[in-house]
């Protein structure tokens, strides 16, 4: 076969390479000796099929092999070539044992099965929605079958047949496939814009390195065209010199066999250059879906920053409607806490680059005129100073413990345009305006924890061990009564903030909170009383905002020693929620399990905050434990709820039928029953209050002869409590940006000690020490001791200047 014909049969990919074999004139090559163009002669090998017919220019009526081996697949489920997974119908749902099974319409699209109560219902509200890329899909007899993704979700359905069974779960099947299948395909991230954008530069630069090795291929092809053309000029001038005719055959044979390989070098070019344009055109259609689905999540965030207004303005239209008296609890307080909410946790200041400018979304009235009906409020008006308030709440503070502050005002906040840029985020990063807030400190607020401080009075007295560690566990509890209604977040301590609480001639203890640690926050607590014991802890704070709930993690452990005995107890918090972010009224839940430890004697009591459930018939924020000796033989159980009261029970064992210990029976252990401990009343109009506790209203109040640190001296939040939130929040900002200050001048002295080689000291606490505890051996901040000297002789040399 002449050179020519050769080329003529090259195709544009690599089956040029199994068509190379010759048109009966030379000896077969790559494949088998073929006939004409399209036809497949006795010998096409290994060149059938679709590759060989690719070589052959077209398909002919000898393409065969797998191209033409009968009717082609339908396309796979949810896929462009038809509707196999776009499957819809009524199926029976298992919902309780009440209703049992309940028809519903159920929808299979792009790998999502949705439901709703009826087919109308699919243009406003859907009921669930399971991902198939990560679902199991049993049967369990002839018409039941099983959707599960792990345990979160559980769907258990019923088809009205066996046919129809069958039907859905081979669709169900098919479309699981394919979302498998892209889910492997896709990058998927929780920071879309940013790894979009790195994915997208990826990418390119991929598609560029291909190029530029493409053309090195193309490159060499060149060179090989051109040695080979010598080459066969070469051959053809030793084919017109007179040689035996053996000779002759070989040179031709060569000839040949060079073209061939031309010939093949092309076609590799041809491959990579086809990869390259493939590889570019799926770069384009993961762009297009990308940009789709960002365009999906801005349309369902204006949906419901929609719905979120639309619910707002249904609740403001029944409170008018129902008329209810201005200090009924649940009414102004509640929708006050609805737009001043806590969104959670330590998260002011900090690396500008983070940050989502927030405060630019709130409209805040210019003139604030928000009525308060307290006639005896210190520095209810605008008018006055702060000096002169402060002066006044000195005078207040020497006669008596205050009992009100300054009425919530109301404003109307979009909460939702805020929240939005918080989803699944470290809220510690996210500027908030005081908006959130309550008039409090985190200080403050973990000053809190101290709030029923005669239960660890009372524990000191106890002579057993084991009731001892039953007043701890109630001291334990009662440290979340005050949060029950608390969703305002309390504000971010400035790193090095302080505050005391010495209530050493009234209650007998006295409290001291600092800022050890900005990012992370971290707060170091040590309270001690001359009733015989000492409560110490570093808490540190993570959140997460996951568009409908926020939790709280608290990470630390909290320590309580008792100086007659030598008892050491520890024990951690429990996360909190808080729930219905977006719509709705905010409620907080506390979940998980502590348990508390006395490490000097082994004794244990693990409490369980059982987590709230629509379903159940037990009673809301249900809190159990159990009190055992180092044996692990149960002595007490506890009974209560984390808002209310805790009650214990002693447990006195009885012998069972089959002549084991058993349980006490119930009406024996009534007769045992001691109430722990109780929560005390919310203080009157407590809602307009922010729910303020006795203790958390005088928390802020003015005292003189505290550190220039103390939280009762920031001044955004005292103007934040006195109503001017537009002054608070602009204030909120100078602090922020002053600690970035500080913050930069310390990392550019570190740098430069590095660059110098001379040492440098990191940024240590004033009144704490970072060092392991010999109990736990973790790294902790402890008391070092000197705060109450330095307050005595009022020597704040030391303290730095944060405010």
């Amino acid at each position: 076969m002449a050179a020519t014909e050769l080329r003529g049969m090259v195709g544009p990919g690599p089956a040029a390479i199994a068509a190379a074999g010759g048109g009966g004139t030379g000896p077969p090559v790559v494949g088998g000796g073929g006939g004409g163009r399209g036809d497949a002669g006795p010998g096409s090998g290994a060149a059938s099929g679709t590759v060989a017919a690719a070589a052959a220019g077209g398909p002919g009526p000898g393409t065969g092999g797998v191209a033409s081996a009968g009717p082609s697949p339908a396309p796979p489920a949810g896929g462009s070539g038809g509707s196999g997974s776009a499957r819809e119908g009524w199926l029976f749902k298992w919902t309780n044992y009440i209703k049992g099974y309940q028809r519903r319409w159920f929808v299979l699209s792009n790998g999502l099965l949705s439901y709703y109560r009826s087919k109308a219902e699919m243009r406003h509200t859907c009921r669930g929605t399971i991902n198939l890329a990560t679902a199991n899909i049993t049967v369990e007899d002839s018409c039941n079958f099983i959707i599960s993704n792990g345990g979160a979700q559980t769907y258990h359905l019923k088809a009205s047949s066996e046919v129809e069974r069958q039907r859905w779960v081979t669709a169900l099947e098919l479309a699981k496939a394919k979302a498998v299948k892209m889910l492997a395909e896709s990058d998927e991230s929780g920071d879309e814009e940013s790894v979009s954008q790195t994915d997208k530069t990826e990418l390119q630069n991929t598609l560029r390195t291909l190029s530029s090795k493409v053309e090195d291929l193309s490159t060499c092809n060149d060179l090989i065209a051109k040695h080979g053309t010598a080459l066969q000029r070469s051959l053809s001038e030793l084919e017109s010199l007179k040689l035996p005719a053996e000779s002759n055959e070989k040179i031709k044979q060569v000839n040949e066999r060079a073209t061939l390989f031309r010939i093949t070098s092309n076609a590799m070019i041809n491959a990579c250059r086809d990869f390259l344009m493939l590889a570019q055109t799926h770069s384009k259609k993961w762009q297009k879906s990308l940009q789709y689905e960002r365009d999906q999540r801005i349309r369902l965030e204006e949906t419901l920053e929609q719905l979120a207004k639309q619910h707002n303005h249904l609740e403001r239209a029944f409170r008018g409607a129902t008329v209810l008296p201005a200090n009924t609890p649940g009414n102004a307080g509640s929708a006050k806490d609805q737009c001043c909410s806590g969104k959670g946790d330590m998260s002011d200041e900090d690396e500008e680059n983070e940050f989502f400018d927030a405060p630019e979304i709130i409209t805040m009235p210019e003139n604030l005129g928000h009525k308060r009906t307290g006639s005896n409020i210190s520095g209810a008006s605008s008018d006055i100073s702060l000096d002169e308030q402060y002066k006044h709440q000195v005078e207040e503070t020497k006669k008596e413990k205050r009992t009100r502050i300054p009425y919530k005002p109301n404003y109307s906040l979009n909460l939702w345009s805020i929240m939005k840029n918080c989803i699944g985020k470290e809220l510690s990063k996210i500027p908030m305006p005081v908006n959130f807030n309550e008039p409090l400190s985190m200080l403050q607020r973990l000053t809190e924890d101290l709030e029923y401080h005669e239960l660890l009075d009372r524990a000191a007295k106890c002579e057993n061990s084991l009731e001892q560690l039953c007043y701890v566990a109630a001291f334990t509890v009662s440290s979340y009564s005050t949060t029950v209604f608390r969703t305002s977040k309390p504000f971010n301590s400035l790193l090095g903030e302080t505050f005391e609480l010495d209530r050493l001639e009234e209650n007998g203890y006295r409290s001291l909170c600092e800022q050890v640690s900005h990012h992370p926050p971290a707060a170091a607590h040590h309270a001690e009383s001359k009733n015989g014991w000492t409560l110490r802890q570093e808490i540190k704070i993570t959140s997460k905002f996951r568009g409908k709930y926020l939790s709280i993690m608290p990470l630390g452990t909290i320590h309580c020693i008792f100086h007659a005995t030598g008892h050491h107890y520890t024990w951690k918090k429990v996360t909190t929620t808080v729930h219905n972010i977006i719509v709705g009224k905010l409620w907080i839940d506390q979940s998980g399990e502590i348990d508390i430890v006395n490490h000097k004697t082994g004794d244990k009591c693990n409490l369980k905050f059982v987590p709230y459930s629509y379903f159940s018939r037990d009673v809301a924020r249900k809190v159990t434990g159990e009190v055992a000796d180092p044996s692990g033989k149960v002595h007490f159980a506890l009974l209560g709820t984390w808002d209310e009261k805790m009650d214990c029970f002693k447990v006195q064992p009885v012998i069972g039928d089959n002549g084991g210990d058993a349980r006490q029976r119930g009406h024996e252990a009534e007769e045992s029953r001691v109430m722990l401990w109780k929560r005390n009343p919310l203080p009157k109009n407590a809602e307009n209050m922010y729910y303020f506790s006795e203790l958390a209203l005088t928390l802020n109040a003015w005292e003189g002869g505290t550190a220039p640190t103390d939280s009762r001296l920031r001044p955004d939040q005292r103007l934040m409590e006195n109503g001017r939130w537009d002054e608070a929040n602009a204030e909120k900002q100078r602090l922020e940006e002053k600690q970035r200050l500080a913050r930069r001048k310390r990392e550019a002295e570190a740098m430069k000690a590095t660059e110098d080689g001379t040492p440098y000291d990191p940024y240590k606490a004033l009144w704490f020490e970072q060092k392991k505890d010999p109990v736990t051996k973790e790294l902790t901040h402890i008391y070092r001791g000197g705060y109450w000297e330095c307050k005595e002789k009022q020597d704040w040399s030391s303290c730095p200047d944060i405010f």
